[in-house]
């Protein structure tokens, strides 16, 4: 057996794996024992093959082997899974991966497959799991969402139950409900145009580290989506009126809050608020900011205390995504959006969108400077350093323009994050 890569090759070429991995295991009825593992390895930009692998495994006992498509005659002279196991993790290791049901089964059963022969799993850069997503954004047209429902709702023919066959239904059943779903919603009007310039665009690359990989999405996010505000907003910066494109208080109706999902070609699926069937970002007037966050410098985000109009659309907001999008079905336990003192008085945290590139950072949210008078001249905001915006949003108040953005941090916490877009600092 070949003997581990070392950690730091091992993180790096993980690093670099943009690919997405759709897989599938045949096992025997419970106790569930592995059969047989299949992959196809797909360019998450134009979902074409790439790769694939796939392979019978011959359980220790063949009296377990228990299986509408897969006899003991099949297995009898497969190879052990220790024997395919190095190819099994090269395939896997640093990808996302993505199959219909892998988060509580086939991850499962692949974990448990390497413990048996005392070898560390390999570990997904993220999982899409086709179940829930198109169980929430699809059905219930097809049934009950079985992989074999929707491939007879598609015409695509039986399932099989072997491993690359079913693989390659899966893909053939979420570019099918892709279509449909987009279809719909271009007929309906509600595909934004920046929602599919953002899916066109986004890029990133993950690290062995949790939280460099979280940095890396939220920098690239938060970077486009600016982009994209600076060719949709406009604005007289020495006016005190509001973005096009951000939503007043006043002007919210929680019945016209709805959630959407777009597949980035990069990233996967991503969840998105809408009202009124655009983008859903807030604008709202004389937060005070209790205190800046500078723990992960030279990243800052502000804790600001917020009105009890904004806490409703908020907790409306949090009670929706949590209940109808995928990330509040995967596994990662939710993180409410709202915090509270000790007087329960409600208060959020915006994150200031940062670029951070070797030693240097640029503060992408447009900071502006508010006088008495009403004029706000622009601060070069990209230009200042984080102990100088601490010592300017520090116990002033703000007029906060934000995005509500869906995060799940795989296996830790999922929620909803706040991105301040434009903050105007009352002096």
């Amino acid at each position: 057996m070949a003997a581990p890569a070392p950690a730091s090759s091992a993180a790096s070429a993980a690093a670099d794996r943009e690919e997405i991995v759709f897989l599938d295991v045949e096992t025997s009825t419970p106790p569930c024992v592995l059969l047989e593992f299949g992959a196809v390895v797909v360019c998450s930009r134009r979902l074409v093959d790439v790769s694939s692998y796939a392979t019978l495994v011959r359980p220790a006992d063949l009296d377990a082997v228990r299986h509408s498509g897969i006899t003991r005659d099949t297995v009898a002279d497969a190879p052990p899974f220790r024997d395919v196991a190095d190819k099994v993790y090269d395939v896997l290791h640093g990808r996302v991966w993505a199959g219909h049901n892998i988060v509580k089964f086939d991850s499962v059963i692949i974990r448990d497959a390497f413990a048996e022969i005392g070898r560390p799993p390999p570990e997904p850069k993220g999982m899409v799991d086709t179940l829930p997503l198109l169980t929430q954004w699809f059905g219930p047209r097809a049934g009950d969402m079985k992989l074999a429902s929707l491939a007879n709702y598609f015409g695509l023919g039986k399932q099989r139950h072997r491993s690359l066959d079913d693989v390659k239904m899966n893909i053939d059943v979420l570019k099918n409900c892709a279509t449909v779903l987009f279809l719909e919603q271009s007929l309906r009007g509600v595909l934004p145009v920046q929602n599919m310039l953002e899916g066109a665009t986004i890029r990133t690359q993950a690290t062995s580290d949790p939280a460099t990989n979280r940095d890396s999405n939220e920098l690239v996010g938060s970077h486009v989506e600016e982009m994209m505000l600076d060719t949709t907003t406009q604005m007289d910066a020495r006016s005190s009126g509001v973005f096009s494109g951000f939503v007043e208080l006043d002007d919210v109706s929680t019945e016209s809050i709805k959630i959407s999902v777009m597949l980035l070609h990069r990233c996967g699926p991503r969840t998105i608020f809408q009202h009124k069937g655009a983008q859903f970002q807030l604008s709202c007037p004389d937060l005070e900011v209790r205190w800046v966050s500078t723990k992960f410098l030279p990243k800052l985000s502000i804790m600001v205390d917020i009105p009890d109009n904004l806490s409703k659309v908020l907790v409306f907001c949090d009670n929706l995504a949590q209940s109808s999008s995928p990330e509040g079905h995967s596994s990662s336990p939710w993180k409410p959006l709202i915090e509270r003192d000790g007087n329960a008085n409600p208060m959020v945290r915006l994150k200031i969108a940062t670029i951070v590139s070797g030693n240097t950072a640029m503060y992408s949210t447009q900071i502006y400077q508010k006088e008495c008078n009403g004029v706000i001249p622009k601060l070069a905001s990209r230009k200042v350093d984080a102990a100088e915006l601490e010592s300017m949003l520090q116990g002033n108040k703000v007029d906060a323009f934000f995005s509500l953005e869906i995060y799940d941090y795989y296996q830790q916490n999922a929620g909803i994050r706040l991105v301040a877009k434009r903050l105007d600092v009352h002096f």
